[in-house]
């Protein structure tokens, strides 16, 4: 499949430059039957027994300012902890960096230890203390490159679940969630299950051109804790839904799920690309935002929610629905 399939005109007055507050107030399509709520109207389309699963992750400080031996000025976003001290990395410019080249970044001192390969590289670190710890006083949040607008805090770009450190964007449908909707959703017997799955290059990095076979996921950690797979497994066999809060969570319960749908707990890596022709195991409903086109996650919209993911598309640009990390949301049951 070509992923010109997967395009569509995105006008940059769609593409939300603020962060709506409160949360809840953003707004909430109903995929299924092209209704416009709000966010806080999520529980009444959920039934009793349901189990909503988010992802935990945290966004990582992991945005520095470079400084190579020739005094060139280099961003580097470290987006993923490899092993020892070698991370993953997005810099730019990078044109004129090759192995060997030497940078500092406050308290880090940094070495190129691959070509880019689009921009990525490996990167030794070596710091004072552990590089985490660093990063938490030192980096800055990265937030989306398509966003021009401010945040009084950076906070703004953590969701209320976010616990544990290792993401380079925020699993962003997660967002609009509050007190309010979660006690929305214990008061109707829905539950809440945790997982997590560290957000990795593929968010930032569009289809190239040509057919989306061709395309290589990058490797993305993720944990599912055993009482979350105890949730899941439960309501899957009393015939619950399982709505998964965003595309990461469907890739990890997909990813980590048997052909009968039973989800199997712990940890691993996933490079699951969901494409049309997809029919999952596990996820039934899905509540994600509106996403940019010619990328992996309009390739799995289009997979879950069937051909009509063009219509829904269209309804909410013709509404005025805010697109992207800041955006609106919309909710749907998976296409059978």
């Amino acid at each position: 499949m070509d992923s010109s399939l997967f395009d569509y005109d995105l006008p940059a007055r769609a593409i939300a430059q603020a962060a709506i507050e409160p949360r809840d107030a953003a707004r909430l399509l109903d995929a299924d039957t092209l209704e416009d709520r709000t966010f806080l109207d999520l529980p009444g389309l959920l039934d009793p027994g349901d189990v909503v699963v988010v992802n935990t992750t945290r966004v990582r400080p992991a945005r520095v300012f470079a400084t190579k031996e020739t005094g060139g000025k280099v961003e580097v976003l470290l987006t993923k902890h490899l092993a020892g001290r070698e991370w993953e990395a997005l810099i730019r410019p990078a044109r004129r960096i090759r192995p060997g080249v030497r940078m500092t970044a406050g308290p880090l001192a940094l070495t190129v230890l691959s070509r880019p390969d689009r921009g990525v590289v490996r990167i030794g670190i070596e710091s004072e203390g552990d590089t985490e710890d660093v990063l938490a006083e030192f980096g800055e949040v990265p937030l989306p490159p398509y966003f021009h607008g401010t945040l009084d805090d950076d906070e703004r770009y953590q969701t209320m679940f976010a616990t544990e450190v290792g993401s380079a964007a925020a699993p962003t449908a997660a967002l609009h969630f509050t007190e309010r909707v979660v006690g929305g959703l214990e008061a109707r017997g829905i539950g809440i299950a945790r997982v997590e799955l560290e957000v990795g290059l593929d968010t930032f990095r569009p289809l190239a051109a040509g057919a989306i076979e061709e395309h290589e996921m990058h490797r993305e950690r993720y944990v599912i804790p055993a009482d979350a797979a105890l949730q899941v497994n439960e309501a899957k066999r009393r015939g619950s839904r399982i709505v998964a809060v965003g595309t990461t969570v469907v890739r990890t319960l997909e990813t980590a799920s048997t052909a009968d749908g039973t989800v199997i707990p712990g940890s691993g890596e996933t490079q699951l690309f969901i494409a049309p022709g997809y029919r999952p195991n596990v996820v039934d409903a899905v509540v994600t935002n509106f996403h940019a086109p010619r990328t992996t996650l309009i390739v799995m919209i289009a997979a879950l929610l069937g051909p009509s993911w063009r219509e829904v598309y269209a309804h909410a640009l013709a509404s005025g629905y805010r697109f992207l990390s800041f955006g609106d949301a919309m909710f749907f049951e998976v296409d059978s």
